[in-house]
């Protein structure tokens, strides 16, 4: 880590679309001022990282369930408000496309092209029987105490 840079670390805690393009915003704003960002997806949050096609990992049981109940990837994330069955997702999606504006997964492209560390909570993964080949390629896997130490650096810490 470079001592003279700014630091941002977000925790994304949500599973939400709205609240995942929100902190891939701000990573992506502040990546883009130079500073040194880490986004730490835990619980829900970590939907955003799944990759959309199912992958075959031998799981018990109690992860099969999770697996099939939460969203596989950020293409599949529903909205904090006015979800309305799906449809909440489809009409903003269609807004975003309309005015020009970038896409979940185009956001975390550019998040992963600016150096922006992802970082996926390994105790969540292991709670909800998420596996490495599970997740997109290129990210990092740590616990809180990494997060805790990128954090203590930071100027600026969100959670989302």
């Amino acid at each position: 880590m470079n001592a003279n840079k700014e630091k941002t670390t977000i925790v994304l805690f949500s599973g939400e679309l709205d609240k995942a393009i929100a902190a891939f915003i701000i990573a992506n704003g502040a990546a883009a001022y130079d500073h040194e960002v880490t986004i730490f997806f835990t619980f829900w949050g970590l939907n955003a990282l799944r990759k959309d096609e199912e992958v075959y990992v031998k799981k018990g049981f109690l992860e099969k369930m999770f697996a099939k109940m939460m969203p596989r990837g950020a293409n599949k994330l529903g909205l904090s408000k006015m979800n309305f069955g799906g449809m909440g997702p489809k009409m903003i999606k269609h807004v975003m496309k309309k005015h020009n504006a970038l896409t979940l997964p185009q956001l975390i492209e550019m998040a992963q092209e600016q150096g922006v560390k992802l970082v996926a909570c390994t105790m969540t993964m292991d709670l909800l029987g998420l596996q490495k080949e599970e997740l997109l390629d290129g990210i990092e896997y740590a616990g809180v105490a990494t997060y805790l130490g990128d954090a203590t650096d930071a100027k600026v810490n969100l959670f989302i």
